[in-house]
């Protein structure tokens, strides 16, 4: 169960909890764990009921994975540094089971073990926040050079802080590009500074005054990068193109 999209490591804690994000570019919303997404304003059957789209997103993250719990949960232990015994403990409290039960349910007679548990594990929270606020610090700072490339103004996503100059453009490029700038992409990094000059560059690819169709995008960004639906998703939300509600056309913003 490591097959994350970047999507999801761009979400914020809020989303990932829930399990879900609301594109407002795309007024959609996108599973974290599949991917799959729901348009606001189309209704959507299950069983004999009818549920907007922000309720049936809902509807499949429990039909369809369980919980958000449960998917987090179950990741592999290099993603959550939670052993298998730590996972079952967690699961049981998730439960609602009280020390005293889960020292049951595990074989054992000490409900001290279990606070132990309890203390170490709130121990590894306060930790993850710690290095959360240092990570998020370190992204936010800004760029010393003065030399800068054009970023889009219409974007949402993007501000100063991620400015960059024809020197760092070329780099990135030439780092993500090992095989050339026709492609493929070697990975799409989490860093916004690569991804706002990856997508400048694949932006380029299309005409600024053409209409396409979702299958036309999705033909032209396959060849750089398998998960041609991120690099799509991407480009809207970066405020480089723009589509229909329906998704039927998509084309370049100014």
């Amino acid at each position: 169960m490591n097959d994350i999209s970047e999507l999801f490591w761009q979400a914020s804690l809020h989303e990932i909890k829930q399990g879900y994000i609301h594109q407002q570019s795309s007024d959609e919303f996108t599973c974290l764990i599949c991917g799959k997404s729901f348009i606001n304003g189309i209704i959507y059957p299950h069983g004999t009921q009818l549920y907007e789209a922000k309720k049936y997103i809902q509807v499949h993250i429990e039909q369809c994975h369980h919980s958000t719990f449960h998917f987090l949960l179950n990741l592999d232990k290099k993603l959550t540094g939670l052993t298998d015994h730590q996972k079952t403990i967690l699961e049981l409290f998730y439960q609602g089971n009280s020390d005293n039960e889960v020292a049951k349910a595990l074989g054992t007679s000490s409900t001290s073990t279990i606070r132990n548990h309890r203390f170490t594990l709130r121990e590894k929270q306060k930790q993850a926040k710690v290095f959360l606020a240092i990570m998020e610090l370190l992204g936010e700072q800004v760029p010393k050079k003065n030399t800068f490339i054009n970023i889009p103004r219409n974007s949402r996503n993007i501000d100063d802080r991620f400015a960059i100059t024809e020197q760092e453009n070329e780099e990135i490029l030439a780092a993500c590009f090992s095989q050339g700038l026709d492609g493929p992409l070697d990975s799409f990094p989490l860093k916004e500074k690569k991804r706002v000059a990856i997508l400048r560059h694949l932006v380029k690819q299309f005409e600024p005054s053409k209409t396409y169709t979702e299958k036309e995008v999705n033909g032209i960004l396959k060849p750089f990068y398998n998960d041609y639906v991120l690099l799509r998703r991407y480009l809207i939300e970066y405020g480089f193109m723009d589509r229909t509600q329906d998704g039927s056309s998509y084309w370049i913003l100014p």
